[in-house]
């Protein structure tokens, strides 16, 4: 397959979570080489949860999201701050946002979130064996906690409540890889 090749490289916002770049590069292509300018989110890779609880429910919070202007009921999940290890980063965010930790941490996989234009990669993991045990949560978010029944996952899925990506593709990874519970 053809590949690319980085010509020049230029940031053109910094933010607090994220950088923009602009990226000029050559696009080997069978008839030819193309170039060509891609945009590119730099952000921290993260991790996303999958509390389930001894009662068999998945722990999810349901916070406003900004950019969406909407209240998502969505999978625990963070950045990784520099240097740290993702399953360090599950063990955080799993106590900040739900007020729990975790006996167990099974790493279910990863994704890339937005591959077209993000370098943002995330780690999913089922946590079992929750007990209370929370860490102050992050002074800007306002979560309410949602002990949703696991069989009840796939159906808001289906009929709309579980909107966001990560999400869904976190809560899939469980229910398919660890079966129903």
């Amino acid at each position: 397959m053809p590949g690319e090749e980085l010509i020049k490289s230029e940031q053109v916002y910094e933010g607090r979570i994220m950088n923009v770049r602009r990226d000029t590069i050559r696009v080997n292509k069978a008839a030819g080489p193309v170039e060509t300018v891609r945009d590119v989110v730099d952000t921290r890779n993260a991790v996303t949860l999958v509390p389930v609880d001894s009662d068999g429910n998945v722990l999810l919070v349901r916070q406003y999201r900004w950019a969406a202007a909407i209240a998502l009921l969505e999978a625990p999940a963070g950045m990784m701050e520099a240097g740290e290890d993702p399953e360090n980063t599950a063990h955080r965010e799993l106590r900040e946002e739900t007020g729990h930790s975790a006996d167990s941490l099974v790493h279910l996989g990863g994704f890339w979130m937005a591959p077209g234009y993000s370098t943002e990669y995330m780690h999913a993991y089922l946590a079992t064996g929750l007990r209370p045990d929370p860490l102050p949560a992050d002074e800007d978010e306002d979560l309410e906690l949602v002990p949703v029944p696991w069989d009840d996952i796939p159906l808001l899925i289906r009929e709309g409540t579980i909107l966001d990506a990560k999400s869904i593709a976190a809560l899939q990874m469980a229910y398919f890889l660890h079966g129903k519970g």
